[in-house]
């Protein structure tokens, strides 16, 4: 099993473990036996290795079998840091005695020749350089992080630090370790207890418990077979989401080629023409080829022998089940590839993923006829085809697009699909992907169709989860969505917009500038009060000091007077250098927009980063202390995050109070696609604590006049269903205007095909007349400004309220 976000990354090592009656000191002894680690190799899968993957070999020189059960083998940087912790690998089963015992470890994406069998597999990437191994008798992660520690720690079988570790045994650690040389204990397997006397530098030689040695001398590998192995495909893939054959040698296993993909995580699939009957066993899979372009083709039949592998894109996603290492014997060309399996409403389940209580599927039974993601997984590396299907979300900069094969699921009014609960994620979505590298991908928009069929593998990836990797793409036919154009306010009417502007800066290019101005004075008809998020300082991701914003803010200003609109003015309040959270270096926060012919703003002195604005009650309702001013800066639900932003305005004489907001993202949140289910919303505690404060704060005004007139507005990074939502309108405080809007036009923002609101209006109780609309310009549009619609609400202010 591997878990990366990167292959190109990955470290690799090894580790052999021998057991032995040779006497230990008291600190490393355990009950009946000892053992000694007989080799340690780092390079596994590294630029100029051979092996493919780590190792760790325990040998017995015993007379008896040596019991390892409940033991581990564990792996500490060479130079831990505070945060450093022991990685375990536990093991099973036996050492026969006189016998080996081969754990395999992380794959790297060089070397070419496979370990052979492994007897247990572990997850751990080792440093090639430095490192340190230690066998324990118990699976509870070691804590120590000195010598001197760790040679009182009575679980310790035995311990080798390599290269330059810090914990080691004796004198210093064993010396000689590369990616193409391991450290290795003698042939007589003595141990003084001194690693650089007791090992030194020699070529990698794991042998697993039947004796088997890598590179294509274990006598259970026939070499290139030209007779089907007894593994299928459908062996491999089991009817779990984990291979029951993870970390095993396969031989010979049959199919043909059903695609090839030669950029990226190069490789290809193959398919076996035989299937069993079990709905739940895929009869696809991918083969995994590194850093090496394939050398087969479509209709190639083949046999492929390799080392099984569940590869995590990372720790929260499913895994790709995977041949690695493959030797590849072509037998014929040109055969028809198998059937594709149509996915449409009546074949995808409306059910989304069955639930762990919040623990891994990993090992649950498969049910593809009840849970989508079941589904797509009992058809992993499979042909699949689709037909006809509606674009969900736009083309990205990636070259994807979302469709659905369920047309008549939560659609939005303009060709989404609504992403209304937490237990409604929309089974039909599917990202589609190409594999022709010779044609332009369709460049799409929500709404648009994805005409004819379209055919080729499922596949999953970190992002997005299960996408079908297109080899033949079906012709996007253009449904011509427009951008809209919300209605100009009436001469009593005060126009609050709010508008996430992504990270825009002074040194952002000009079309940026004008195409988001364009937006303001024409989409949003010139509102008077823009409330912006994501306005970063005047030198962006440059980290020098700089907070201040006003370079950006007339770059954009002027643009938006070219654009037609009025002469904007604008307040905000520069953040301290580096605590409000966003790009490194940009400085990020809220800023208001006013058009000073319309709407007139109070300053009060006083205002900046760390004050806290408070509500002042006066003879006549209610004023701020300070205007701009922050919502409690210094609380802990602000540490590195935008803070809120309040104004005080006047229009028509009468006070309007303005808080802009961007709360935390959900950065960290565990995927809807991912092996946890239902997924942790880890980020969500702290937009709670966030929208408590404003609400707070929002109550403070009240309690001086229960009639103020408050508008919060912004990304809120959370839905109208959330607990974010419950903790900010607690107290009826607030009303979220998003909900106002007929169901299928309850969005602002596209995610993995999903129509969703992140963005937000409220107002409080003393607004009783406005009109409110979410203005669709760039969340579903391939061709977008900023990833975020921006939404306006016009408040009649004539009146009392």
């Amino acid at each position: 099993m591997r878990i990366s976000r990167s292959r190109s990354v990955l470290l690799a090592g090894a580790v052999a473990v021998t057991l032995s009656a040779t006497a230990l000191p008291a600190a490393f002894a355990v009950p009946s036996s000892t053992a000694v680690i007989s080799e340690v190799y780092g390079g596994g899968g590294n630029s100029g290795a051979t092996l493919t993957r780590d190792f760790v070999e325990l040998a017995n020189s015993g007379s008896a079998a040596y019991d390892l059960s409940g033991f581990s083998v564990q792996y500490l940087p060479g130079s831990p840091s505070a945060g450093s912790l022991w990685q375990v690998s536990a093991l099973t089963g036996s050492v026969a005695p006189g016998g080996r015992y081969l754990v395999a470890q992380a794959a790297g994406t060089g070397g070419t020749v496979a370990l052979p069998a492994p007897d247990a597999t572990g997850t751990v990437a080792m440093s090639a350089a430095s490192g340190t191994i230690a066998l324990v008798s118990g699976t509870t992660p070691l804590t120590c992080k000195t010598a001197a520690d760790c040679a009182a720690d009575t679980r310790i079988v035995d311990l080798v630090g390599y290269g330059s570790a810090v914990v080691r045994e004796g004198s210093g650690p064993a010396t000689g370790a590369s990616a193409s040389a391991a450290v290795a204990r003698a042939s007589s397997l003595a141990d003084t207890d001194d690693n650089a006397a007791d090992l030194s530098a020699a070529a990698p030689t794991p042998v697993n418990a039947a004796g088997e040695t890598s590179g294509g001398t274990d006598p259970g590998d026939p070499g290139d077979p030209t007779e089907p192995g007894t593994v299928r495909v459908h062996d491999i893939q089991g009817i779990t989401r984990v291979s029951p054959l993870d970390g095993k040698a396969v031989t010979g296993v049959p199919g043909v080629v059903t695609a090839v993909r030669t950029t990226g995580s190069k490789g290809f699939w193959i398919q076996d023409t035989a299937p069993d009957a079990d709905p739940r066993t895929s009869e696809g899979v991918f083969v995994y080829t590194g850093s090496a372009a394939p050398t087969v083709a479509v209709g190639d039949s083949v046999l492929v022998s390799g080392t099984v592998d569940e590869y995590y894109p990372s720790a929260t996603t499913q895994s790709i089940t995977e041949i690695t290492s493959p030797r590849t014997t072509v037998l014929s060309s040109g055969n028809a590839t198998p059937a594709p399996v149509v996915l449409d409403a009546a074949a995808v389940p409306a059910a989304y993923v069955p639930s762990a209580g919040g623990g891994s599927i990993d090992a649950l039974p498969l049910d593809p006829s009840t849970y989508a993601l079941d589904l797509y997984e009992a058809l992993e590396g499979t042909r699949v085809q689709i037909a006809d299907t509606r674009v969900t979300g736009a083309t990205t900069a990636y070259d994807e697009i979302w469709v659905t094969v369920e047309p008549k699921q939560n659609p939005t009014r303009r060709g989404g699909t609504l992403y209304s609960s937490y237990t409604d994620q929309n089974s039909g979505r599917i990202k589609v992907m190409s594999l022709d590298t010779t044609h332009p991908f369709p460049v799409g928009n929500v709404g648009d169709v994805l005409s004819g069929t379209t055919t080729g593998v499922i596949d999953y990836a970190s992002f997005g989860g299960y996408n079908l990797q297109a080899t033949e793409l079906g012709t996007l036919t253009d449904r011509h969505l427009r951008r809209e154009v919300t209605r100009k306010q009436k001469g009593g009417e005060l126009a609050v917009a709010t508008y996430n502007v992504e990270n825009l800066d002074a040194l952002d290019e000009q079309t940026k500038f004008d195409t988001l101005a364009k937006g303001v004075a024409v989409n949003l008809s010139s509102p008077d009060i823009v409330s912006l998020e994501e306005i970063q300082d005047d030198n962006g991701a440059v980290s020098d000091g700089t907070v201040g914003s006003e370079a950006t803010l007339k770059r954009f200003t002027d643009a938006i007077v070219a654009a037609g609109g009025p002469r904007y003015a604008w307040r905000y309040v520069a953040p301290q250098d580096g605590q409000d959270g966003g790009e490194p270096g940009g400085n990020i926060r809220n800023v208001f927009l006013f058009n000073p012919h319309r709407v007139s703003f109070v300053d009060r002195a006083g205002g900046d980063a760390t004050t806290a604005v408070t509500a002042v009650p006066t003879r006549k309702g209610v004023t701020l202390s300070v205007s701009p001013g922050r919502i409690s800066p210094t609380s802990a639900a602000w540490a590195d995050s935008r803070k809120p932003l309040v104004g005080e305005f006047r229009f028509h004489g009468k006070p309007v109070f303005v808080i802009g907001n961007h709360f935390t993202s959900k950065g960290g949140d565990q995927p809807l696609h991912g092996r946890y289910q239902e997924p942790s919303r880890s980020s969500e505690t702290k937009r709670v604590q966030q929208a408590a404060e404003v609400n707070t704060f929002v109550k403070s005004l009240l309690s001086a006049d229960k009639s103020a007139r408050v508008v919060t507005l912004g990304d809120l990074n959370d839905f109208a269903f959330s607990p974010t939502m419950s903790a900010l309108t607690a107290g009826k405080a607030l009303k979220p205007l998003i909900t106002t809007l007929p169901a299928n036009e309850q969005y602002s923002y596209v995610y993995e095909g999903n129509s969703q609101t992140l963005d937000h209006i409220l107002t409080s109780p003393g607004i009783r007349r406005f009109d409110y609309d979410v203005v669709h310009i760039n969340a579903e549009f391939a061709d977008q400004a900023s990833d975020h619609d921006p939404q306006i609400v016009r408040v009649k202010v004539d009146g009392r309220h």
